[in-house]
């Protein structure tokens, strides 16, 4: 059984590490199960996407739509931030790393994001993200805070990242239209 652990630094997170089988032809990793997240709703669409090394995708949020990340090939640095309002953890940011570690190996680690819990990687090598989502897409839900905002001080781990507009446009934390404000949900 995988081991499921409560973020230390914002509540709802919860960090993955499934159980990796493997012998002489390689491993085989379970990388989400439904069952680990029992208060959260059904993933309904999964997405890959590739980036190129040096890339910064986010900081994003949504109100109502949670996200669960798996690193499959490279390394990314993963920059969590509680935008929720009524949170115990409203303001706290995490910075991490997903997929393979600087000594070659491969941790194979996951993350359940909730909703109002923005998000955003660093691509700290070319690099390969899947992650699933418990709602289609849906532009009117698609919100950001700026990835190099103060208030939030994250560590990205890259120097000149590449951006796309839309994340070089995000509002900083404290721009954010009080009715894009996320509050504290209690699906988790």
């Amino acid at each position: 059984m995988a081991e499921i652990v409560e973020s230390s630094s914002i509540v709802g997170v919860r960090h993955v590490t499934p159980v990796v089988h493997g012998d002489e032809r390689g491993c085989f990793v379970e990388t989400y199960r439904r069952e680990w997240f029992p208060l959260g709703r059904e993933m309904l669409q999964g997405n890959r996407g590739d980036r190129v090394a040096g890339c910064i995708v986010g900081l994003h949020y949504h109100l109502h739509q949670a996200d669960y990340w798996y690193v499959p090939y490279g390394t990314a640095r993963v920059v969590l931030h509680d935008l929720r309002t009524g949170s115990p953890t409203d303001g706290a940011t995490e910075c991490f790393d997903l997929g393979v570690e600087p000594d070659g190996s491969h941790r194979h680690r996951g993350v359940f994001i909730p909703p109002g819990v923005a998000h955003g990687f660093a691509s700290l090598t070319d690099m390969t993200i899947t992650y699933l989502v418990d709602s289609y897409y849906n532009a009117v839900d698609e919100l950001g805070v700026a990835w190099d905002d103060p208030a939030i001080a994250a560590d990205w781990g890259v120097d000149d990242p590449i951006l796309s507009n839309r994340d070089r446009q995000n509002p900083r934390r404290g721009e954010i239209d009080p009715q894009w404000q996320p509050h504290l949900a209690l699906r988790t």
